[in-house]
């Protein structure tokens, strides 16, 4: 039987497709104020402003061809049935490459959307939105992106499907971006998490489960991506842990969270409001489970 596997890729992929990241040094934010092009305010006040830096950020993408990343996740995907992706980039590099069914977190750059309904999108062919024209509901089309202040129409879905994580990839992404970043938070203790990037961030409590590949993208993912393959097709997976060896780890990771990790970690998700309910859920869990080690 196919191990559930989850690809989560972050900007650091499609920066080596030519792609000016966000976030950088030298990063798209440090030429724009996101107060001008990237909320919800900013499209009320100039929308052609806005229409005007998507539609740039649009020619690029189209001038841009996936990589060797891109192409490995979606053989990974050919190869082993029910992998999954998950991206904050958006650009459509993976679907190009053939990946399919990709979770798009922060919006397509290939799309618009009505200015009612945020997931009633429409294709746009080529580069060039002309702010003016009409969704079929009536209202203004606006760029498919999901502004900053705004809340993340299909985050639940990713948490769904991280959830359901046997083995959880992570690709080319800071994990400075909440909520986005918070998806390793949802897979279940025993899942292995391979992370490809060549920086050297801070793993906290997740270090001794992250196999980190220091790695740009194109290099450390076709390697990756062709062990994971072979494993599958030999059977070979990691072996289930018993249900003590399970509470121990429980244990452990209990015993090295600092206290006000829980607090930081609600105030973050708690920020995207329409995520509420698993925001109660997952601290209600945490509370038991820290009564019931008497730590609270």
């Amino acid at each position: 039987m196919s191990k559930r596997i989850v690809v989560f890729t972050g900007a650091g992929v499609s920066a080596e497709s030519g792609l000016g990241t966000f976030r950088d040094s030298d990063g798209l934010w440090e030429h724009y104020r996101i107060e001008d092009v990237c909320t919800h305010e900013a499209w009320l006040r100039n929308p052609q402003l806005c229409v005007d830096f998507y539609n740039a950020r649009r020619k690029d993408t189209l001038a841009a061809q996936p990589n060797a990343a891109h192409f490995a996740i979606a053989k990974l995907q050919a190869a082993i049935p029910g992998t999954r992706v998950i991206t904050q980039n958006i650009d459509d590099l993976h679907e190009r490459a053939g990946a399919k069914d990709v979770v798009h977190l922060h919006g397509e750059i290939t799309k618009l959307r009505s200015e009612r309904n945020e997931t009633a999108t429409v294709p746009l062919k080529g580069w060039e939105q002309h702010y003016g024209d009409r969704h079929p509901d009536g209202s203004l089309l606006r760029p498919y992106i999901v502004f900053f202040g705004e809340g993340v129409p299909y985050f639940e879905e990713a948490c769904r499907i991280a959830e359901q994580a046997e083995i959880m990839v992570v690709i080319g992404t800071s994990l400075n971006v909440y909520p986005a970043a918070s998806l390793i938070h949802y897979a279940p203790a025993q899942c292995p998490i391979y992370f490809v990037d060549p920086g050297q961030p801070e793993f906290g409590m997740w270090a001794d489960r992250i196999t980190h590949i220091q790695k740009p993208a194109t290099i450390g993912v076709p390697p990756l991506v062709d062990k994971l393959i072979e494993d599958q097709e030999k059977g070979e997976h990691p072996s289930e842990p018993s249900h003590q060896e399970q509470m121990d780890a429980q244990d452990e990771a209990l015993e090295d969270e600092e206290p006000d990790t829980i607090a930081m970690a609600m105030a973050l998700l708690v920020i995207e409001n329409t995520h509420l309910r698993e925001v109660i859920h997952h601290l209600r869990d945490t509370i038991s489970g820290l009564t019931d080690h008497n730590l609270l």
